[in-house]
């Protein structure tokens, strides 16, 4: 079982992540991703699938043709862990190379 993260580890990692936002308890930070079309939008979805899948962390998620909103926290531990963290940024790289494609 994941830990849940302290809200000064929660405020650190969340420089990193500006382009997510945190809910106001600090158990779930949500992403809104835009995408060229809905293939693009897809095909994010499929590889953010598959290392969900390798992680055994499954995110929270919404399509609309090229928009992919994501919600991430972990059950478990009541709140967001380190799992969550490492989604979101492995999902910021995974919409990167699907944009700049």
């Amino acid at each position: 079982m994941a830990d849940r993260l302290s809200d000064t580890t929660i405020t650190s990692e969340m420089a990193e992540l500006p382009d997510w936002k945190i809910n106001p308890e600090h158990t779930a930070i949500t992403r809104q991703f835009t995408f060229r079309n809905f293939s693009q939008a897809f095909g994010f979805m499929t590889r953010a699938a598959m290392l969900a899948e390798q992680m055994n962390h499954h995110p929270e998620w919404a399509n609309v043709y090229h928009r992919v909103t994501v919600t991430l926290t972990t059950h478990d531990a009541g709140g967001l862990s380190a799992l969550d963290i490492k989604m979101a940024h492995a999902m910021n790289s995974m919409a990167a190379e699907s944009m700049a494609s």
